[in-house]
């Protein structure tokens, strides 16, 4: 059994999109004691704008727990769930290709 190298590259994008929304939603937090969220868009301002590129690579993180956590608080149908787990892996794919394309440039 092989794998196409295509789909080999896609499913690197999609783990390294996942791994780096992780890391870079939890070094957020750490470093600014608050919770990333989509709502830091809406404070305006400099804040709003300095915190865009934060939110675009956090959001399969985001996207994920605020899905699990509604799933458990307020039971959201699990269509619900799926969709927004789909949406997700789109954003985390599309996010590591672009961190993947980002880090071969660095190391070339």
């Amino acid at each position: 059994m092989t794998i196409e190298p295509a789909t080999l590259e896609a499913l690197q994008s999609l783990i390294l999109g996942f791994a780096f929304a992780g890391l870079l939603a939890s070094a957020f937090e750490l470093f600014t004691a608050q919770r990333a969220d989509f709502k830091l868009l809406q404070a305006g301002g400099l804040a709003a704008v300095a915190s865009v590129p934060v939110v675009i690579f956090s959001a399969p993180f985001l996207i994920l727990r605020n899905t699990v956590r509604g799933r458990r608080i307020e039971g959201r149908p699990f269509l619900f769930v799926m969709l927004a787990s789909m949406i997700a892996a789109v954003w985390s794919m599309a996010s590591g290709r672009v961190v993947l394309d980002l880090l071969h440039v660095l190391v070339a």
